[in-house]
């Protein structure tokens, strides 16, 4: 078979499906996906900093010689402002009166206003993590679209296997993000509808990457810093604040636990990941 057909192939294996797996989610009753949801969103906490702190910066540090580390540092303090910023722009486009609970103290109270999300008056605030969520999404996709490419065209075989790695290491993550969408207001059509459209970018990284492999190499520690900020940012902005309106030990001991499963599953799903994908010889990607 054409080796670029298998990378589409597969690349839409550890992208397409791993979220189509985790949308199993939407087909919880709306009763009890909302008690799920809280829980979800402090999976997602450990997931998204296990994820930039355990995967995406070691992996970019990587790549790069040590004359490069200040600015690969730069580039994730950029994203993070740049997120900062961007967050500013969205909730200004979504809140436009001064009363808007984006601008006030009434901001605090966005997790008890459901109700008033399903049927579109979403608060900028959450809208906006929401879509940060999306764009974080579709650059660590759009990269471990690059790394399956890398292994087909190293080994077929390794290339089958890492990117059934890539799908088993996302969908855990997938669900996160379903929950972290459903907070925001987002239907369950359109909580799928994004996180597919995000997942495609892992097909346009395999096949950008067949054909420029070595320019797109170049270039894949700022991609992994990009994606490392926009998940710090996400989870120590928008989420970790709104686990804090809960202060019962009960509520609080849930909310650890659940953050450090987040934490530790990724982790360990990231080091058979890591371990495959560290059999793909450098010296082949940077080949001429």
């Amino acid at each position: 078979m054409n080796l670029l057909l298998l990378i589409i192939i597969f690349t839409a294996v550890g992208g397409v499906l791993s979220v189509l797996a985790a949308g199993v989610f939407l087909l919880l009753p709306d009763e009890q996906r909302n008690r799920v949801i809280p829980h979800g969103i402090s999976f997602a906490i450990g997931a998204l900093l296990s994820v930039a702190f355990w995967g995406l910066i070691p992996e970019a540090f990587e790549h790069v010689k040590p004359e490069q580390f200040q600015t690969l540092s730069g580039t994730i303090l950029a994203g993070i402002l740049g997120f900062f910023v961007l967050e500013k722009l969205l909730i200004w486009r979504h809140c436009h009166v001064e009363t808007c609970e984006a601008h006030g103290d009434d901001a605090l109270e966005i997790e008890h206003n459901h109700d008033h999300d399903h049927h579109g008056h979403n608060h900028g605030f959450d809208k906006s993590a929401g879509t940060l969520i999306i764009l974080g999404d579709g650059i660590h996709n759009f990269v471990d679209g690059v790394l399956i490419a890398a292994a087909f065209l190293t080994d077929v075989k390794l290339g089958i296997v890492t990117s059934l790695a890539v799908a088993t290491h996302e969908i855990p993550q997938e669900v996160g993000d379903f929950a972290i969408l459903l907070h925001s207001g987002y239907s369950k059509s359109k909580a799928l509808f994004y996180n597919v459209l995000a997942s495609l970018t892992t097909v346009l990284g395999g096949i950008l990457a067949y054909y420029s492999l070595e320019d797109l190499h170049d270039s894949l520690p700022y991609f992994l810093a990009l994606a490392a900020s926009s998940f710090i940012y996400i989870a120590v902005a928008d989420l970790i604040p709104s686990l804090h309106k809960k202060t019962d030990m009960k509520t609080s001991l849930q909310q650890i636990a659940l953050i450090a499963a987040g934490v530790l599953l990724i982790c360990s799903l990231h080091g058979i990941a890591h371990n495959i994908e560290s059999e793909i010889p450098k010296v082949e990607l940077s080949k001429d």
